[in-house]
């Protein structure tokens, strides 16, 4: 497979994250073609090294589904950062690196003299990114903060859900994911300033403003008409039939977003009550939302799912079956994009993992490398990077300063 079509070969990246919207932000980084060199404590590693290691269902030759997940295409280099050796190896490395991120708890960068004030002395077009839960201003931005935190603090738990009463987070972890979506974003747009400044920058993601941005025009209603909205399920406020219906066998969803759907709709549900002309607008069908979707239910019950969607599908009417995972990962729309990826283990066999999301027109080529062992390739930077002898990388290791896979 060549390499050259990689976007992002070349940029070399440290990645000192942890859990889940760091690393994250990284996997997506190298899936892109960067160079990403994950600095982890000797001994144990990440965090997430150790999460679901030996569970019977959710690990695999020793690797649980967090790390196995998130560290694809990516370099294990074990440095101990709080020995002064240690530090000064890490400052080698950044003079040569162009982005370091991060996802600390705020203030950690500096206490660890790893900061982008500090970097910046080594390597004045050093790019880092730091992803916490609140920034790295404010009155309350050293406070801990995980995905659940940033949900309900954004807002968005509360119109989540059927009833103000229970709130309800999403069921994939946005909190987390976006910060680390957030961070791709930002570096990409410091490496672009830097070709023309030739200076680097300090990006700063908070996983708070992260969800504030998602609630994009649910904010600007409020704003504009002082109405605190409620959670309606999986229903909509303008367009209307647009929810999750019962079939025989699998829940569906119709979203008729507009007036046109509408007409469509009466060629299949021929029930007299959904005929009256008043109906032809959205309004009037909000008016009575509770009847129009009790009659339709009434009837989509009578049949399987697969009965509906094709008569849905031949009048051109959004709908979809709702998937469960097993279902979704074996769409053939998924399967055709490739959003289902086959990972090797260092030591053998491989997992299935969510593919890369960005296609690119110039860049098709896709590779998924193992997830490394931990100090895996600290001996192939040290001395491809920086110089180091293997006589010095062996007095480093017995010293515990660095540790290579033995």
């Amino acid at each position: 497979m060549s390499e050259v079509k990689k976007p992002l070969k070349g940029i070399k990246v440290l990645d000192l994250t942890h859990m889940l919207s760091g690393p994250y932000g990284g996997m997506i980084l190298a899936d892109l073609g960067c160079e990403v060199i994950k600095i982890e404590p000797p001994v144990k590693g990440e965090g997430t090294r150790r999460l679901l290691e030996n569970d019977p269902d959710y690990s695999f030759n020793g690797m649980g589904a967090y790390f196995y997940t998130l560290n694809r295409n990516k370099k294990s280099l074990s440095l101990d950062l709080k020995k002064s050796e240690g530090l000064k190896i890490f400052y080698e490395l950044a003079e040569k690196a162009d982005v370091v991120i991060s996802n600390f708890s705020a203030g950690v960068t500096e206490k660890l003299k790893i900061d982008f004030n500090t970097l910046k002395t080594f390597n004045p077009k050093i790019i880092t990114c730091t992803v916490s839960g609140f920034g790295e201003s404010g009155p309350n931005y050293k406070r801990p903060a995980f995905d659940q935190i940033a949900q309900a603090l954004g807002g968005g738990m509360s119109i989540t859900g059927l009833s103000s009463e229970q709130p309800m987070r999403a069921g994939i972890p946005i909190g987390d994911l976006s910060g680390g979506m957030f961070a791709v974003m930002g570096i990409q747009a410091a490496i672009i300033k830097r070709a023309t400044s030739g200076a680097g920058q300090h990006v700063d993601i908070s996983m708070l403003d992260c969800q504030i941005s998602m609630l994009n025009y649910m904010a600007t209603m409020h704003t504009m008409s002082g109405i605190v909205p409620e959670p309606i399920g999986n229903s909509h406020f303008v367009h209307m039939p647009y929810n999750t219906f019962l079939t025989k066998d699998f829940p569906i969803v119709i979203a008729a977003v507009g007036d046109q759907f509408w007409a469509r709709l009466l060629n299949i549900f021929k029930n007299s009550e959904l005929q009256d002309p008043k109906y032809s607008s959205a309004l009037q069908r909000q008016k009575d939302k509770e009847k129009i979707e009790k009659v339709m239910q009434g009837e989509l019950i009578k049949e399987k799912s697969e009965y509906w969607l094709d008569l849905l599908e031949k009048e051109s009417v959004p709908c979809a079956r709702v998937n469960n995972i097993e279902q979704a990962l074996n769409d053939e729309q998924v399967t055709h994009r490739n959003m289902l990826v086959d990972v090797p283990h260092p030591a053998g066999g491989s997992v299935k993992v969510p593919g890369n999301p960005i296609k690119l027109s110039e860049s098709t080529d896709e590779e998924f490398l193992a997830p490394p062992l931990l100090g895996e390739h600290t001996k192939e930077v040290l001395n491809e990077w920086l110089g180091y002898s293997d006589k010095e990388l062996e007095s480093l290791d017995k010293l515990q300063i660095i540790e290579m896979l033995k």
